[in-house]
């Protein structure tokens, strides 16, 4: 599934598009429960740019088998290279018509509360046909190498470039999808969602892993405010499982 030529690109690039990498019927079927849980969960986000489920590999025991999925699993431990964990899940849903907006260029890992991870990879895996009218996903080849950059605005087209000028003439590579085709990137490649156009949700899955022996630096984030942790204190147990 993961081929030699697929983990080289992903390091060299910050990113990698797996066609296939579970069944067309399968990802229908994991569509439909996706749709069902964001509407019963509690959403990070309903706004135009995207509604957001967190974690609800916890919540929903179909899902659940798509976060640990082990073609999932296998794929992002090989193109990584190293023991990894899970961070979090999410639904990222964007709604029909003229009302989505556009996820702009940022990188991920600014984000979240990590030390001592180098390494974190995301699957997001197409639940449905995503072409570029439905909100698919761009990136800058090369961008994780930028390790050092602050956090970026999600709905600022400015708030990458900004940062790094220079960014705006990489080259940038879009990737429609399949359903059942998905992408990995790394947590500091910079990446985008176009608007969705068409006349349905574009629904996507998104499992975020992240190196085994991650520590918390004690900022914010709506994964790990709950948990009463202490700087310093590791990611791992039974929300955080190894894969």
């Amino acid at each position: 599934m993961v081929t030699a030529a697929h983990v080289k690109a992903y390091r060299r690039d910050g990113f990698v598009h797996v066609p296939n990498l579970i069944e067309r019927d399968e990802a229908f079927r994991f569509r439909e429960l996706a749709l069902a849980a964001s509407e019963r969960l509690a959403a990070m986000d309903a706004g135009p740019i995207f509604r957001q489920t967190v974690n609800v590999w916890t919540q929903d025991e179909g899902l659940k088998a798509l976060t640990l999925h082990p073609r999932v699993t296998e794929a992002a431990k090989r193109l990584a290279g190293v023991p990894l964990r899970l961070w979090h899940d999410q639904l990222l849903i964007k709604p029909a018509g003229n009302v989505s907006k556009p996820t702009e260029f940022h990188q991920d890992q600014p984000y979240w509360p990590h030390e001592n991870s180098p390494n974190p990879i995301s699957c997001w895996m197409a639940l449905g046909d995503v072409p570029v009218e439905a909100g698919c996903m761009s990136f800058l080849p090369g961008s994780q190498l930028r390790n050092d950059l602050p956090m970026q605005i999600l709905s600022d087209e400015r708030s990458l470039f900004s940062i790094c000028p220079d960014l705006v003439w990489s080259p940038r590579v879009t990737v429609p999808l399949r359903a059942g085709d998905a992408t990995f990137h790394h947590g500091r490649c910079a990446h985008m969602a176009t608007p969705n156009r068409l006349d349905h949700p574009r629904v996507a899955h998104v499992a975020i892993y992240m190196d085994r022996d991650v520590r918390y630096t004690g900022a914010g984030h709506v994964v790990t405010d709950p948990l009463g942790l202490s700087p310093g204190d590791a990611l791992d147990g039974d929300l955080f499982p190894a894969i």
